[in-house]
C-alpha cells in the first residue's frame, strides 16, 4: 500500500462516516467523533471490499499507473466502511450509555 491509497481510504472514509452520522443523526459521534470513526472504517472497508473482488493485485496497470476499478472499489468500500463504523460505534455508545434517570 502506498500513500495515494491512504489517502483514498482516509479521504473517503471520513467522508461516508460524516455522510452516516448525518443519516442516522441519533447515532452520530459529532464531526470530529464521525471523521475519526469513518477513517478507521474507511482503512478497514476498503481492504476488505478490495480482497473480496480480488483486485489486489491488480493495484497496478501497465507502466504502474493506478487501476481505475481498484480506486472505484477503494473510494466505494471507504465510504461504505467508514459510514458503517460510524452507526456501529454509536450504536454500541448509546447500549453501554448509563440509563438517564426522569426526576
Amino acid at each position: 500500500m502506498d500513500i495515494v491509497n491512504l489517502a483514498i481510504q482516509l479521504i473517503s472514509g471520513a467522508l461516508g462516516g460524516n455522510a452516516g452520522g448525518g443519516i442516522a443523526k441519533s447515532l452520530s459521534l459529532g464531526g470530529f467523533g464521525n471523521s475519526i470513526a469513518g477513517m478507521v472504517g474507511g482503512g478497514l472497508g476498503s481492504q476488505v471490499l478490495v480482497s473480496l473482488l480480488g483486485l489486489a493485485s491488480h493495484a497496478a496497470g501497465a507502466g504502474g499507473e493506478p487501476d481505475m476499478g481498484h480506486i472505484v472499489a477503494q473510494v466505494a468500500g471507504a465510504g461504505l466502511g467508514g459510514g458503517l463504523m460510524v452507526i456501529v460505534v454509536g450504536a454500541l455508545r448509546h447500549f453501554f450509555e448509563p440509563a438517564q434517570t426522569a426526576r
